[in-house]
């Protein structure tokens, strides 16, 4: 049974780690959630979650305006060629739903098949914010406190420059 988000709260907690969180609408894209803006401070992403022909699964997190060449990525991290993940094996590796991708899904990964990758602009934001785990919550969290979630869920994220950073 993957976590809930009263469970993945549960965890930060017992981590110490802050998790300010608005409740919204379901959202779905980054477009339809820019109207969030104003309520919530700090860098907004968007995640993808992706597989090589080796079987290898990735979890992409960048900011939201950024740009990625899923073409050049494979050289980048040192696999094979990428294609977006199954609504199913998105189900099954990290637990959530289309449109609810989120690092914070690391904690349902249990078996540590998915090897997160965040973009270093993003990693040089100090506040991001992610769905935690459903699309109808923002959770804030600071941006050493992501790593320190990410290794107690054993996971060791790489940081990479996988976009050409926020359009102008």
């Amino acid at each position: 049974m993957p976590a809930s988000p009263d469970d993945l709260f549960a965890f930060l907690d017992r981590l110490g780690i802050p998790h300010p969180t608005v409740s919204h609408a379901p959202l779905f894209t980054v477009e339809q959630s820019l109207s969030l803006r104003d309520r919530v401070p700090g860098g907004h992403s968007k995640n993808l979650f992706l597989k090589d022909t080796r079987g290898t699964l990735y979890l992409i997190v960048l900011l939201e305006d950024s740009r990625v060449d899923l073409k050049a990525l494979p050289r980048l991290l040192g696999c094979g060629r990428l294609s977006f993940g199954s609504a199913g094996l998105l189900r099954e590796a990290l637990g959530v739903e289309p449109g609810s991708v989120t690092p914070f899904a690391l904690i349902n990964d249990r078996d540590r098949r998915v090897t997160p990758v965040f973009d270093a602009a993003m990693m040089e934001r100090p506040l991001l914010n992610f769905h935690p785990l459903v699309n109808t919550m923002t959770t804030s969290i600071a941006r050493d406190h992501l790593l320190t979630f990410a290794a107690a869920t054993g996971h060791a994220p790489m940081i990479r420059p996988v976009s050409d950073g926020a359009d102008p």
